[in-house]
């Protein structure tokens, strides 16, 4: 056990990473605290490993994501200070969106930033997080009052490299409905180990010739192709830097030769959902708009702009389904039971789905996936909705420039609202539609090299 996983808020997207290490590479041992009250396990949990982490001879890597105060844990802990450490971060603390500023608190931000001074790597999701970090540090540590620490991005950036966050595909044939079938062939990874690869296996996707790597967002989607329902963009987004179990009650697969078993549990709760799948194919492009909304129940994600523009839908009488997934947490916005009880029959799904076949069964039945975020380094959620053939329509800000072709964003509420007004009254042109972006490398397969290389590394010092 050579690489030792540290992973101080265990669920959401920290979980899926280290499970995935953990199960695709050799010799990693995890230690975990569970994923509750943030704020306590980013102040203490060093203080945790430090007593339950087992000295040992044989790490070489400490792998840990930036909740960790790591400068704690290797001052209390000496011998994993001479292990290579590697940083992650899944979101920074610095441009982090608060309600209010005065509750904006200056330790997390600082821990992290003194994190990067100790660690020999710092990875970041996307290029978004890591320009949004390491250019905020100078405006961040000018909060100090006196004798304020100065370069700290000289010191850091150097350190820094991006590395995208590795979606593990499923197989989800047996979920899509038939007029997804179609579009999704099933090819090898590099291993031959049968990891779908997105850039043949992505339905809806034109099998065009992408490009991998950053996308530049100030030249992205110059001169691209506009979708033939795409509203004039007017004005711009501001660029602003989970758990009650459900299960389905009743879902009708559309009929295929691939179609499994009935899903079932022995969880008795239930939740709203009405959905009927249509198997011949003119009846399935009649079918009202389906709306998924998969993000966290958090003001971060701003519910409150979503379901403004699904209500306005509502009261012009436009027909469409609506599924709201995601977890939730302590605080669950207001919004949320006021939308479900004005949306009623709307709603064909609603709460949280620890299931994973369950939760992909969902994201395959909907035709367009949304997010109206104003905190987003990455957003797993939104690829795993493209990968089942959702049409996305996200922000033009955040990370989304990075990961989305142009005429996927949106500039404005009005603009949002436009583009779903359009799609209720032709849904069938979103679900012909081909997704003209590239997903490829952001799948496991395409990633794998690059984590083994990271994590494979000896350090400089003699253990």
């Amino acid at each position: 056990m050579s690489i030792l996983l540290i992973e101080a808020f265990y669920g959401g997207s920290h979980k899926q990473l280290m499970d995935l290490l953990q199960k695709e590479m050799e010799g990693c041992v995890l230690f975990t605290l569970p994923a509750k009250k943030w704020h306590w396990k980013a102040r203490t949990a060093a203080l945790y490993f430090m007593e339950n982490i087992p000295a040992s001879a044989d790490y070489r890597i400490l792998f840990a994501s930036s909740v960790l105060n790591l400068t704690e844990l290797v001052a209390l802990r000496p011998d994993l200070g001479k292990l290579k450490k590697v940083l992650y971060f899944h979101e920074n603390q610095l441009t982090y969106p608060v309600q209010k500023c005065q509750e904006r608190d200056f330790q997390y931000g600082y821990n992290q930033i003194l994190s990067c001074l100790v660690a020999d790597i710092v990875v970041f999701n996307s290029a978004y997080n890591m320009e949004s970090f390491l250019t905020s540090i100078g405006k961040f540590m000018k909060l100090i009052p006196d004798h304020r620490p100065k370069h700290l991005e000289k010191l850091i950036r150097p350190k820094c490299q991006v590395l995208y966050f590795p979606v593990k595909f499923p197989d989800i044939s047996r979920f899509m409905p038939e007029h997804k079938l179609p579009h999704i062939e099933k090819a090898p990874d590099s291993e031959g180990t049968g990891d779908t690869c997105l850039f043949m296996a992505l339905p809806f996707q034109e099998k065009s010739g992408g490009t991998t790597g950053l996308r530049n967002s100030n030249t992205l989607g110059c001169g691209s192709e506009q979708s033939e329902l795409q509203s004039e963009q007017s004005s711009s987004w501001p660029e602003t830097p989970q758990n009650q179990p459900a299960t389905l009650e009743k879902v009708e697969k559309p009929v295929s030769s691939k179609s499994p078993k009935p899903y079932q549990r022995e969880d008795s709760q239930s939740v709203t959902f009405n959905l009927t799948i249509v198997s011949d194919s003119s009846g399935c492009q009649q079918k009202p708009l389906h709306i998924v909304w998969p993000h966290r129940w958090e003001h971060d994600k701003d519910p409150e702009s979503f379901f403004k523009v699904l209500l306005r839908m509502k009261e012009i009488e436009l027909s469409f389904h609506v599924s709201v997934l995601g977890e939730t947490f302590t605080d669950v916005p207001d919004i949320f039971s006021e939308a479900k009880k004005t949306l009623g029959s709307s709603v064909l799904h609603w709460g949280y789905l620890p299931s994973r076949d369950e939760y992909f069964q969902v994201l395959c039945m909907a035709d367009v996936v949304i997010s109206t975020a104003k905190h987003e380094f990455f957003g797993v959620a939104m690829i795993e909705a493209v990968y089942c053939g959702c049409y996305p329509l996200c922000p033009k800000a955040l990370v989304y420039p990075e990961i989305f072709p142009a005429e996927y964003l949106y500039s404005t509420p009005e603009q949002l609202f436009k583009r779903l007004q359009n799609f209720c009254k032709r849904p069938d042109i979103v679900r012909k539609h081909l997704y003209k972006g590239e997903m490829s490398q952001f799948s496991w397969a395409a990633l794998r090299g690059k984590f083994r290389s990271l994590l494979t590394t000896e350090p400089q010092e003699d253990l």
